[in-house]
């Protein structure tokens, strides 16, 4: 059966050399400090990137270009990545509440077949409504129980065609949820970066419940509709984290959370101005008996420098970092430099996946 798989995933994705050894099921180590691969036993750790390409959503262009899709993850695997974190869009899975897009789903398929092949693990990060716009009228006029029904049965599709696979590292609930701090609240936070809105409630009121505890409840409903179609892959959430002034402020605590969950995600960007922020934030994660992944990070208001020392530290805490990726390699926008088509950006990208690649042997080892 393996081996069927692998080559039905050489043929979808056009892979016409010998594939990488085969992918075995990641699991977290019995001592709960990092993780393992299941059949080996070998350590291993997440190294790797948010997937995206040119700012876009994958899913609008992964039915036209999916080889462009197939290029960048060639590409991913080739800076030395062994994880990639793809966000799925509600609105392109969802026909109905309890209706799921057959098209969607098959190029859903095509992509763990093509992460096989590649010798990728997916970080399937789920309910994405980056877009508020696209997002169906009936899924926001939606009480908290429906939503969360619905919420369940988009998992329960995911997990259930996913089951099987070796490449699948994580299911990761929602991107950067909230907990709402009293009534009236909204779905989303109208805080745009781009043109995106990444952070989703869980709720609109809280209807006199600890923060807590609503928090945990939409976990555990999740993850037991996920655990309906697959009790063998990995379930997180991505966390925001402690903040100056403000604390949890977005209502998912680690120390509450950890219990729920495989392994906590958290997301860091360490800031010049303030350095002890995010290495206070990282400790609220530590000491909690499961392993931490830093699962977004990147010199965004700081220095390569900074950030790379900021990571070096980070091994005493974390076993896993998820950099970003937009579809350039370093060598690519050399490319672009020498056509004359850089922007101010591409020195960033390109210093940053630099670092990246530089960095990986050293993360590697033991602390």
């Amino acid at each position: 059966m393996q081996t069927c798989r692998l080559i039905f995933a050489l043929l979808a994705t056009g892979i016409a050399h010998a594939g990488p050894p085969m992918l075995e099921r990641i699991a977290v180590s019995t001592d709960g400090s990092g993780f393992v691969e299941v059949s080996s036993g070998r350590a291993f750790h997440p190294w790797g990137v948010n997937y995206g390409n040119g700012g876009r959503l994958m899913e609008d262009y992964w039915d036209k270009e999916w080889d462009t899709v197939a290029a960048d993850f060639r590409k991913i695997a080739g800076l030395g990545a062994n994880v990639v974190r793809v966000h799925l869009q509600f609105n392109k899975f969802m026909q109905s509440s309890d209706r799921l897009d057959a098209a969607a789903l098959e190029k859903r398929g095509r992509l763990v077949a093509l992460a096989e092949a590649t010798g990728l693990y997916l970080d399937l990060t789920g309910l994405a409504c980056y877009r508020t716009a696209d997002v169906p009228e009936w899924y926001d006029a939606m009480d908290e129980k429906a939503r969360w029904a619905a919420q369940c049965v988009f998992w329960r599709a995911i997990a259930g065609t996913c089951h099987h696979s070796p490449a699948i590292f994580c299911y990761d609930l929602m991107n950067e949820p909230m907990v709402p701090s009293g009534p009236d609240g909204k779905w989303y936070s109208g805080k745009l970066l781009g043109s995106y809105d990444f952070l989703q409630s869980i709720s609109r009121d809280l209807a006199g419940r600890k923060r807590s505890d609503l928090a945990a409840a939409w976990i555990d409903t999740l993850s037991t509709a996920i655990h309906e179609k697959d009790r063998q892959h990995m379930i997180t959430v991505g966390m925001l984290p402690w903040v100056g002034g403000w604390g949890h402020l977005f209502g998912f605590v680690p120390k509450d959370v950890a219990t729920h969950v495989d392994f906590l995600s958290i997301h860091l960007y360490p800031d010049t101005a303030k350095a002890d922020e995010v290495r206070t934030a990282l400790s609220e994660c530590t000491g909690h008996g499961k392993p931490v992944v830093i699962e977004e990070t990147f010199p965004l208001s700081c220095s390569v420098r900074e950030l790379e020392e900021f990571l070096r530290e980070s091994r005493t805490s974390a076993c896993g970092w998820l950099w970003h990726y937009d579809g350039f390699t370093p060598q690519d926008y050399d490319e672009r430099a020498k056509a004359g088509r850089s922007g101010r950006a591409d020195f960033l990208w390109q210093a940053a996946l630099q670092s990246f690649v530089k960095m990986k042997p050293g993360m590697m080892e033991s602390p």
